[in-house]
């Protein structure tokens, strides 16, 4: 099964490189919450619908499978997210997001298993999954005992699948959409995140989101196996874990990934 969708040629810097960009869908302000809701509901109901029985194999459908470095927590997982992305499209009639939920990232599944490995990082507090995507993070935060776990992402099919996928390990999650990364993360008391240093862009938003998070008190653990954008030089590695490919990653540019939090500069 593709757990990565990039293919071999892209590496691990450029996710769907080769394919088109495609940006973010910028809702109307009236009505946000209930066209986001309204849109989730639709996208829950079409995943429900894709998933396939153990026993039959499809390339454009999702499956319920074990995490491979993570085999405490099931996904429903594209078989391969390049072709499922194809077929959403070709279904939609337009151009849709990348479905970033459909795989289980490298750093995702580092820090999900370094919360199960270390529960007293995450246990009885308030815990934020930022950029969700699966919700691989959040549920394991869940597992370990978090108090209430948010998990956040800014498209539709994402908390779609955030919710599915929590109800197939049976705990709670509160998704929340939007772009968070103007503010420090609430009354979060740890902000997890996975694979977020992707672009340049993005890496500096997200660093000084973290940042702020971190000068509020909270705790911050993010998950990254080398990507070309992570501030190494802002971060510090708590944790690294050396992956069998045969076992962990359909990408063999993969097979070393950290976490890390970041360094107080002030």
């Amino acid at each position: 099964m593709t757990l990565s969708p990039p293919p071999v040629s892209c590496g691990i810097d450029r996710p769907y490189a080769g394919l088109r960009r495609v940006g973010r869908t910028n809702w109307p302000a009236v009505g946000h919450a209930w066209r986001v809701t309204s849109r989730t509901r639709r996208a829950l109901a079409d995943l429900e619908r894709k998933v396939l029985p153990p026993d039959i194999a499809a390339l454009d459908q999702l499956r319920l499978v074990q995490v491979p470095f993570v085999p405490e927590v099931r996904l429903h997982l594209a078989e391969d997210a390049i072709v499922w992305w194809a077929r959403m499209e070709a279904e939609a009639g337009a151009v849709l997001e990348p479905p970033f939920w459909a795989s289980a990232w490298a750093g995702g599944q580092a820090v999900a298993r370094y919360v199960l490995d270390h529960p007293q990082v995450a246990a009885g507090r308030r815990v934020l999954d930022l950029a969700s995507g699966s919700g691989l993070v959040a549920i394991a935060a869940s597992k370990a005992g978090a108090a209430a776990v948010t998990a956040n992402d800014i498209d539709p099919y994402a908390l779609a699948a955030i919710a599915l996928n929590a109800n197939a390990n049976g705990v709670t999650v509160t998704s929340s959409y939007g772009d968070l990364l103007d503010g420090s993360g609430g009354d979060a008391e740890l902000v997890l995140a996975g694979d977020v240093f992707y672009s340049r862009s993005m890496a500096e938003r997200i660093l000084a989101f973290l940042e702020r998070v971190v000068a509020r008190g909270a705790r911050v653990l993010v998950g990254d196996p080398g990507r070309g954008h992570l501030p190494t030089d802002r971060l510090d590695v708590v944790a690294s874990y050396q992956v069998p490919m045969a076992d962990a990653f359909a990408d063999p540019d993969i097979n070393h990934i950290d976490v890390l939090q970041p360094r107080l500069t002030f």
